[in-house]
């Protein structure tokens, strides 16, 4: 896919896997444009991918749970450019304390509370399927819109039934349950868009040293941003409607 004026947004793009996917974005001369809750912390982000030579990079004050900031970055982008090539759905949480150090066993089900569940879908599932339908329209503009959901492994439920999967012991039910939903707005979605140029596809980034995926991660931040920034840049003929780790296909 030509990378030549193509306009990107990222959520949660001030740290972690955001900002290695803007980085990536930015590198390959897509403008984008970082969402971050505190603008000063997305100030000194674009800052740091500047020096880093990714120079078409703009932070944008944005809080996926504040439909005001859908809104507002709808009109931005109208005023600005016209159209959104990509959307990177990267803002996320994970509520529920675990020793990821210790993760055979983990299992929250019975001990979540109702109000970490619903924090946790707010975020991950409802606040990105609200901000997707809010631009959505300009993405439709695109000669090749890509939409990219960033899911986890986590999400999957036919290697949660597994027991010998290697996620079968860790089992983060907030969380997962919000990252199993989120690809099954990723199925629905990219079948209701089959016959456009618009992909849609989540992206599992792997087990990263990021805040939220904590020190015991096998992968440096560095490759967190990888499989974000290849699906959101596929070919006209790449998939859609897929769950992918760095081009390999993982079962929902």
């Amino acid at each position: 896919m030509p990378t030549q004026e193509k306009i990107a947004f990222v959520s949660g793009a001030n740290r972690g896997i955001g900002l290695e996917t803007a980085r990536g974005l930015a590198k390959l001369g897509i403008t984008v444009l970082l969402g971050s809750r505190d603008l000063k912390k997305g100030d000194a982000a674009a800052a740091a991918l500047r020096s880093d030579g990714a120079k078409k990079v703009e932070p944008v004050q944005f809080d996926i749970n504040n439909r005001d900031d859908h809104r507002r970055l709808a009109a931005l982008l109208e005023k600005r450019f016209g159209r959104l090539d990509i959307l990177v759905n990267n803002a996320g949480v994970n509520l529920e304390k675990v020793d990821w150090a210790g993760a055979d066993g983990i299992n929250t089900t019975a001990a979540v509370s109702e109000q970490d569940l619903r924090d946790t879908f707010e975020t991950n599932f409802f606040a990105t399927v609200a901000l997707t339908q809010t631009l959505l329209p300009l993405i439709k503009r695109s000669p090749a819109g890509r939409i990219v959901n960033l899911s986890s492994i986590l999400g999957s439920l036919a290697l949660h039934a597994d027991p010998s999967s290697p996620i079968y012991h860790a089992k983060v039910f907030a969380y997962d349950a919000s990252k199993t939903a989120l690809n099954a707005f990723t199925i629905h979605l990219a079948a209701q868009l089959r016959g456009t140029p618009i992909k849609v596809n989540s992206a599992h980034p792997g087990w990263v040293k990021t805040e939220m995926g904590g020190p015991e991660a096998p992968l440096e931040v560095s490759e967190g941003g990888k499989t974000s920034v290849q699906l959101a840049t596929l070919p006209a003929d790449g998939p859609t409607g897929g769950f992918f780790h760095l081009g390999d296909t993982l079962p929902w």
